[in-house]
């Protein structure tokens, strides 16, 4: 079961996303201010954090940067004051979404299952890596990349040509790869890296609100809508808006994502005044656009507006000599979330790996390392690999 983090002094807004988040079965943990928030976050792991700005004791800016030190869990920042400079503030120290009061709970919902969907489709290598055995790839950029392979090599001398640039790119290549990863070293290797980073799952918004998530609205624009909220074009604004699995977006969202990305304008639901806007645009997907295009899916003026390069993510198939730096990686890893000794792997073990073949790539090798520190005596060996593989 996925627990959740509500950090915030109002008993009522507590019980509120208590209630909706219960009934979708999600556990709920509570907590009244950003101290106690920061003691719930020392005795357990969560999936998602929702935490008030303006609380007694601690406020949530203060709890923002003390939470991050403790934990990777995203942060999604709720308040009743904001302004965009708030929000971009939040999105710049490191929050994963900013919400406005009075809250709406489909968006809260929404929000709680993007996030736990980008926690799976993500590959933690945030991290820098243990001296001489991986390598940290950018001095520039806190986002890291593992691998040493040649098509590694390629894709990331193409992501130090592209970065500097405005150009708007495509990042392919199958689920659990590291398209997000690629994304982020973009944003950190460009001229916009001070600014916002900000990113929509296409995928994990229902088609009824991913056009107010990503152009925002106006407050009665329709049913939930209690109160005007920003989209993340406005949010993303001077920054970069990243834009996760576009080939799942409806024909009519494209419709509207091209107009914006042609004009720089944006409307927002509900709302007859257009907003300018100055974004940068990368978009990921896992589907052939091209198929997509010709079964009448995906728009071709569309993806000729956002392919000006196209980055392709090579399979973990494609780059098996990377295998022993991921798995070590992996090991320190989930040592250190476990504060349990290190595994280590025999070399007929890790040879058996490196062979096997990854359907889902980064992100089941990352699965099937924690899976056998699990269930082996901290010495994964060619038996421990073949009984629980």
């Amino acid at each position: 079961m996925n627990t959740i983090l509500i950090v915030d002094d109002e008993r009522a807004i507590r019980r509120a996303m208590r209630e909706i988040l219960e009934f979708e079965d999600y556990e709920v943990v509570e907590a009244e201010d950003g101290r106690e928030g920061l003691e719930a976050l020392k005795h357990r792991v969560f999936d998602v954090i929702f935490c008030d700005i303006k609380m007694p004791k601690m406020d949530g800016i203060d709890f923002l940067a003390k939470a991050k030190e403790l934990s990777s869990s995203p942060i999604v920042m709720i308040s009743g004051h904001g302004t965009i400079a708030t929000a971009v503030e939040c999105l710049k120290n490191g929050a994963a979404d900013y919400i406005e009061k009075p809250l709406d709970l489909n968006r809260i919902l929404s929000c709680v299952k993007q996030q736990i969907q980008k926690a799976k489709e993500n590959i933690p290598l945030n991290q820098k890596p243990p001296a001489k055995k991986n390598k940290t790839i950018s001095n520039t950029s806190s986002t890291v990349i593992i691998g040493e392979s040649l098509k590694v090599k390629q894709m990331l001398a193409l992501i130090d040509k592209v970065a500097p640039t405005d150009a708007k790119v495509l990042i392919t290549g199958d689920n659990g790869t590291g398209k997000e990863l690629v994304a982020k070293m973009l944003h950190e290797k460009s001229l916009r890296s001070k600014n916002p980073f900000v990113e929509l799952n296409c995928a994990a918004i229902p088609n009824e609100l991913i056009e107010s998530e990503l152009f925002g609205h106006e407050k009665g624009s329709f049913t939930s809508a209690i109160a005007k909220q920003k989209g993340k074009f406005q949010l993303a604004d001077t920054g970069t808006l990243f834009l996760d699995e576009i080939g799942d977006m409806s024909l009519n969202t494209q419709s509207k994502v091209l107009q914006a990305i042609q004009e720089k304008k944006i409307l927002p639901v509900g709302s007859e005044k257009e907003i300018h806007v100055n974004v940068r645009i990368l978009s990921a997907t896992n589907k052939t656009l091209r198929q997509e295009i010709d079964e009448g899916r995906f728009r071709e003026d569309l993806y000729h507006r956002i392919n000006v390069i196209e980055i392709k993510v090579p399979s973990l198939n494609e780059r098996r000599e990377d295998i022993p730096l991921l798995a070590e990686h992996f090991l320190n890893l989930i040592a250190q979330e476990s504060n349990t000794e290190k595994s280590t792997i025999e070399k007929d073990a890790m040879k058996f790996l490196m062979e096997y073949d990854y359907k889902g790539n980064i992100r089941q090798l990352r699965n099937i390392i924690e899976r056998l520190t699990i269930l082996s005596d901290k010495v994964i060996t060619i038996d421990d690999v073949k009984n629980y593989l």
